[in-house]
């Protein structure tokens, strides 16, 4: 039990701080562990190092929100297009974002839990009912999610592009001689990290004072988009590839509501993050399908998991969420009290430069042809920072793991 305890702080604290470093994503730091994870079991259990990668992402889910919403910061110029969290902080309300991120995905991880007997019971027959027509699901989310988000049909033809290429660029990586783990970090790295800040490097925007408010409201509302984040969660552990932007939409719909306030969907965005992280440990139970690099290394630890084990990932999910929605709140209003102490460009270079040698070194260990990663590396660097330009939204990068989801299951590749 005390090892069991133990593994589960240090998941927590290694979520955290990979929660907290933009572009610093949770599989990098799983992929390591479960690189040595032969070593590793020589002197702990399978069981200690499952709680270990639970605990992670859990806690990594409830953080990684931080980050993105204080660095980055648009400036004026590109207000109308900003994601909803820096238009409440741009009205000083930064706390109560903090908040209403936290309780949501606490509250996502609750329901989803409290629901979790019916899901037993209905998700196997429909998963595979639905399973060889994923392919032409996938197909339709994406059309739907292309044309919803944008707003004219020339966006939706970039946006549509983007995808394509994106797609492209996965099913090369994916099926080259690098292997999913390398192929994941250095693609999802380039495209979504990366890329970011460095585009972000020259923004000369500033964050405005925030005020002290930390109320939020625990009404309808709040309650309804904790639901459909929850249930979206779980329709996303279905879909393989799809993202939070797409399970918004998702939400979106289940709330029959045409346009979402920015609290709603703050709530309801991290609903979905936390949902998806903990339904993807179930899918290996209820489906027999890992749906996430975590759950892949958990499946691969633990041969055969049982309801027990199930039930034992619930708990330390329970408990990791837990510690993380109070560490969440802390850390965020200790960032905001110090922000102004932050160098945005500094810190923006020493995380690309520390993202870009774990990549060079975990190349290096695993014997990796150092150019052909390094062009992989700056492809998707290159396609991340043109959405950036072309101001469209990152969920069209997603192509790189949908688009190869859609030929497997349509049995093309």
């Amino acid at each position: 039990m005390i090892e069991i305890i133990i593994t589960l702080i240090l998941g927590v604290f290694l979520g955290t701080i990979t929660g907290i470093i933009p572009g610093l994503h949770v599989n990098t730091v799983g992929i390591i562990i479960f690189s040595i994870s032969t070593t590793l079991l020589k002197y702990t259990t399978a069981l200690c190092l499952c709680t270990f990668f639970v605990s992670l992402a859990i806690c990594h889910a409830m953080m990684e929100f931080l980050p993105s919403l204080l660095i980055g910061v648009p400036n004026e110029d590109t207000i109308l297009s900003i994601q909803p969290a820096h238009r409440l902080l741009l009205k000083g309300e930064s706390r109560k974002v903090i908040r209403l991120v936290s309780f949501g995905g606490y509250s996502s991880i609750i329901i989803l839990i409290l629901i979790m007997p019916i899901l037993f019971v209905i998700l196997p027959p429909i998963y595979y009912g639905l399973k060889n027509y994923i392919g032409y699901l996938l197909i339709i989310v994406m059309s739907i999610m292309i044309y919803k988000s944008n707003k004219n049909n020339i966006t939706r033809m970039m946006s549509l592009l983007i995808f394509l290429i994106s797609g492209i660029l996965g099913i090369i990586i994916l099926s080259s001689y690098l292997g999913s783990n390398m192929g994941l970090l250095c693609m999802l790295s380039g495209l979504f990290s990366i890329s970011t800040l460095l585009y972000s490097v020259n923004n000369e925007s500033s964050i405005p004072p925030q005020n002290n408010d930390k109320s939020i409201v625990v009404n309808s509302d709040f309650k309804k988009s904790v639901f459909a984040g929850s249930i979206s969660g779980c329709i996303l552990g279905l879909l393989p590839g799809l993202g939070p932007a797409q399970g918004t939409l998702i939400a979106q719909t289940l709330l029959f509501k045409k346009n979402i306030t920015p609290e709603d969907f703050l709530i309801t965005n991290s609903g979905i993050n936390i949902s998806d992280t903990l339904f993807s440990l179930m899918a290996i139970y209820l489906i027999n399908n890992p749906r996430s690099a975590i759950s892949v290394y958990v499946n691969d630890l633990i041969q055969n998991i049982t309801l027990n084990h199930v039930l034992f990932f619930i708990f330390v999910s329970l408990m990791s969420a837990s510690l993380s929605c109070i560490l969440a709140i802390r850390i965020g209003d200790r960032l905001i009290d110090n922000i102004s102490k932050f160098n945005y460009r500094k810190l923006n270079i020493v995380i690309i430069v520390l993202i870009t040698g774990i990549i060079l070194i975990y190349c290096i260990v695993n014997h990796g042809c150092l150019w052909y990663i390094f062009l992989c590396y700056i492809t998707s660097i290159a396609l991340g920072i043109l959405v950036n330009v072309l101001d469209l939204s990152k969920s069209n990068l997603m192509g790189v793991l949908i688009v190869p989801s859609i030929l497997m299951y349509l049995g093309i590749l």
